[in-house]
């Protein structure tokens, strides 16, 4: 028999389901990241998995988004699209992640810090995301962005609605 592999993408996915052998699909929760992210608002960060602290949160990139920061390393999956990643290194980076917190952060503001540098994202690409600095994004067309995290201020969490459960 020959299989063969389809990538997916936010114009092109089929809507996926859980197809169980010799069990019940009650058992079983299934979302499809391209369609979570085609219906959420450009930088929602929505969890789309999760093992206790821990998410992933797949957000739709478009445009610029709000600057972030956390007490913890993160990291960025690009799926589908090209994304740019413009990093500062916070001089002070507790005031708005203290040291204990947990998750993504919003700044209210651009960060105060030196300029890092930048990451070219496309398909496949991944990046960090330190400790101690401020993130945003820029996409001049759609993208989609899976981010590994802790759950924090930023996460969505919509299960009911993205998650086949029966």
């Amino acid at each position: 028999m020959k299989y063969r592999t389809k990538f997916g993408s936010l114009a092109d996915y089929e809507k996926g389901k859980v197809i169980p052998i010799d069990d019940n699909p009650k058992n079983y929760v299934f979302s499809n990241i391209f369609e979570v992210a085609n219906k959420s608002a450009p930088y929602e960060r929505v969890a789309v998995a999760k093992n206790l602290e821990y998410v992933i949160e797949v957000a739709r990139a478009e445009g610029v988004s709000p600057w972030y920061t956390a007490a913890h390393d993160e990291f960025v999956l690009d799926m589908d699209g090209t994304v740019e990643v413009e990093l500062v290194k916070l001089d002070n980076p507790t005031e708005f992640a203290p040291a204990d917190s947990q998750g993504a952060r919003k700044l209210p503001a651009d960060p105060a810090g030196r300029k890092m540098g930048r990451l070219v994202l496309s398909r496949g690409h991944q990046g960090l995301l330190p400790r101690g600095s401020a993130y945003r994004f820029k996409s001049v067309s759609q993208a989609c962005l899976m981010i590994q995290t802790v759950e924090g201020p930023e996460t969505v969490q919509k299960w009911a609605e993205i998650c086949q459960n029966s």
